[in-house]
C-alpha cells in the first residue's frame, strides 16, 4: 500500500511489475481494486500504477468537490509526484473519460489512452446513474444505504455475470460518502467530450461491451468519429466489465496495443 500527500488530500495507490510505467483508472464507485487480475497479468511486461481518486477506495474524502475536471488533474499531480514523464493512460467507465480528457488538457501526459465502457458524452449514462447526480436522489440513496446496497447485489448479475463482482461492488459502495457518489456522477453527466477528441493525436483504444447497461454500448461511435485513428474492439457477450467476464481476451488485446510502437 502507497500513497502521496497532495494539497487536496491524500491519494492512495498500488503498484506491480517492472518495466515502462502503465496507469490504470477506475470508474465511479470504484477504487484500484478492479484492477487487480489486469495488473497481475500486465506485472510481468509493464510497472502498473492503479490509483483511488479523490473520495473512492482508500484516499481522501475531505474535499469539497468530486468532479471529472478534479480527476484530470490528479492525474497529473500523480504523475509529477512520481516522476513520470509520460505513459499510457487505461481507464474504466469514468476513469476512461479522465484519460481522454487528460490527453486533450495535458497531452504530455498521455502516451496512449485506452478507455473501457466510457461515456464519451454523459446522457450516454443509464437513466438510475444520471438521477443520482442530483442531490435529493443522492440523500434518499445514501439514507436507505442498506436497501440500495442489497438492491444493487440483486441487481449485480445485470451489471456483470462474474461471481465475484457483487462482493467488490459492496466493498466499494461502503467506501464513497454523499459527496462523492453525488458530485462525481452529477460532473460526469453534464460531460461532453466531442469538442476536444480531435485534438488527440495518441494512439487510442476504445473496448465496449455490447450488453453495456450503464453506459449505452454504442458510445464508440462518437469515439471513433472525434479519434478517426482509434483501434475499437467490441465484445458481444460481455457488459461494463469485459475485464471480468472476457478476462483472457481483454488482457491479450490490452497487451498487444500497449505493446505496439508508437510512429
Amino acid at each position: 500500500m502507497s500513497s502521496i500527500t497532495t494539497d487536496q488530500g491524500i491519494v492512495h495507490y498500488e503498484v506491480y511489475g517492472r518495466g515502462r510505467p502503465v496507469i490504470l483508472l477506475h470508474g465511479w464507485l470504484g477504487s484500484w481494486g478492479l484492477w487487480q487480475e489486469t495488473m497481475a497479468y500486465l506485472g510481468a511486461f509493464y510497472r502498473t500504477y492503479a490509483m483511488d481518486f479523490w473520495g473512492f477506495g482508500e484516499s481522501g474524502k475531505k474535499r469539497e468537490t468530486y468532479a471529472v475536471s478534479d480527476f484530470v488533474s490528479l492525474v497529473d499531480q500523480f504523475m509529477e509526484q512520481l516522476g513520470i514523464v509520460h505513459a499510457p493512460l487505461v481507464g474504466h467507465s469514468m476513469g476512461g473519460t479522465v484519460s481522454l480528457s487528460v490527453a486533450i488538457q495535458y497531452p504530455e501526459r498521455a502516451s496512449k489512452v485506452v478507455v473501457i465502457g466510457s461515456p464519451i458524452v454523459g446522457s450516454s449514462l443509464a437513466p438510475l446513474l444520471k438521477l443520482a447526480g442530483y442531490r435529493p436522489i443522492a440523500f434518499m440513496l445514501f439514507n436507505m444505504m442498506g436497501v440500495f446496497r442489497a438492491g444493487m447485489r440483486l441487481y449485480s448479475p445485470f451489471i456483470c455475470r462474474d461471481p465475484r463482482f457483487p462482493d467488490m461492488m459492496d466493498r466499494d459502495l461502503s467506501r464513497t460518502t454523499l459527496e462523492s457518489f453525488l458530485l462525481s456522477i452529477a460532473s460526469l453527466r453534464r460531460t461532453d467530450l466531442t469538442s476536444g477528441l480531435p485534438q488527440i493525436k495518441v494512439p487510442v483504444m476504445g473496448f465496449y461491451g455490447d450488453k453495456d447497461v450503464i453506459v449505452h454500448p454504442r458510445q464508440w461511435q462518437p469515439l471513433q468519429k472525434g479519434v478517426p485513428h482509434a483501434v475499437i474492439e467490441r465484445f458481444p457477450t460481455a457488459g461494463h466489465f469485459p475485464m471480468f467476464e472476457e478476462p483472457t481476451e481483454f488482457s491479450q488485446k490490452l497487451k498487444a496495443f500497449l505493446d505496439k510502437e508508437t510512429p
